[in-house]
């Protein structure tokens, strides 16, 4: 947490630093052990921090590779929740993880990618052929498009106006992740459920879209289900995508609304049984839950 070379690279927040040393130092000295001067002097360098507003944080892959991103310290920031990262996208990349074979050399859709931890997780491990990112927020697709190149990918050049990409600069890391690794075509698109086009998603072509942690809010639901209805047309002579959606259950009247509009739309559900393992380190309190759709 403190003196690891990619902590030290990407340091996570001056708060929890602090606390994870105050707590480390109460811990040995309950011990009886010798005191070691070395916590007490980086504990000391990082009280004498100045608190920021954007920190990293990293997770280990089971390969032990990592995800590092940049993110708010604040839960809501620029007027968005977007920009941090939520239990719900931890778990859908834990089954993503542990269910590869889904994203294999397919084009996989995320709605409402928030700074891109699942997105990330699943390129890096499941080897998809490409990957949309998406969201609608100015700041939540800049902070994404920075996290996606921090972690060594390319981003593709923007090729229609609802595709938002910046290529220059950067670029360093990720070409030297490219030698490395089979890199999947990357877009980072602006797409706003309420108004995107049949034509917009027709043009994606995805084989499976992904969501996690946007169905917090009635109106939100029925945007979301709006789009999903979008997707269904436009499949054409191609096969409707897989659509499977992280949901955390904070309010289950919201939860309850989601599935009666699913029914209502006729599109399918059925509940993923959830995973026995954590992969990733995250509060168990939350109830999530990971929904397959049928559209």
């Amino acid at each position: 947490t403190v003196r690891h070379p990619l902590c030290a690279k990407y340091p996570p927040s001056t708060k929890y630093r602090r606390s994870f040393l105050t707590e480390l130092i109460k811990k040995h000295e309950a011990t009886a052990a010798e005191p070691l001067d070395e916590l007490y002097d980086a504990l000391a360098d990082i009280l004498n921090e100045e608190e920021s507003t954007r920190s990293y944080k990293s997770y280990l892959l089971p390969s032990g590779e990592p995800v590092t991103l940049s993110e708010s310290v604040a839960i809501v920031s620029g007027g968005t929740t977007g920009l941090v990262t939520w239990d719900a996208a931890l778990q859908l990349a834990q089954w993503a993880i542990e269910n590869s074979s889904a994203f294999r050399d397919r084009t996989v859709l995320e709605l409402g990618s928030g700074i891109g931890f699942t997105g990330i997780a699943i390129c890096k491990t499941c080897h998809p052929k490409a990957y949309v990112f998406s969201d609608c927020h100015p700041a939540v697709l800049q902070q994404l498009t920075e996290n996606i190149r921090l972690n060594g990918f390319v981003l593709e050049p923007g090729k229609t106006r609802h595709i938002q990409t910046e290529p220059q600069g950067q670029e360093e890391e990720a070409t030297n992740y490219q030698k490395t690794k089979l890199n999947p075509k990357l877009i980072v698109a602006e797409l706003d459920w309420g108004s995107v086009t049949e034509k917009q998603l027709l043009d994606l072509q995805p084989d499976v879209v992904i969501a996690a942690d946007v169905v917090y809010d009635p109106e939100i639901i029925l945007a979301l289900i709006g789009t999903l209805q979008k997707l269904a047309a436009c499949k054409a002579a191609r096969k409707a995508p897989e659509v499977y959606i992280a949901v955390t259950v904070r309010n289950p009247d919201t939860y309850h609304l989601l599935q009666a509009e699913l029914d209502k739309v006729g599109i399918g559900w059925q509940i993923i049984p959830a995973h026995s393992n954590s992969i990733f380190l995250y509060d168990m309190q939350p109830n999530v839950t990971i929904l397959q759709l049928f559209i």
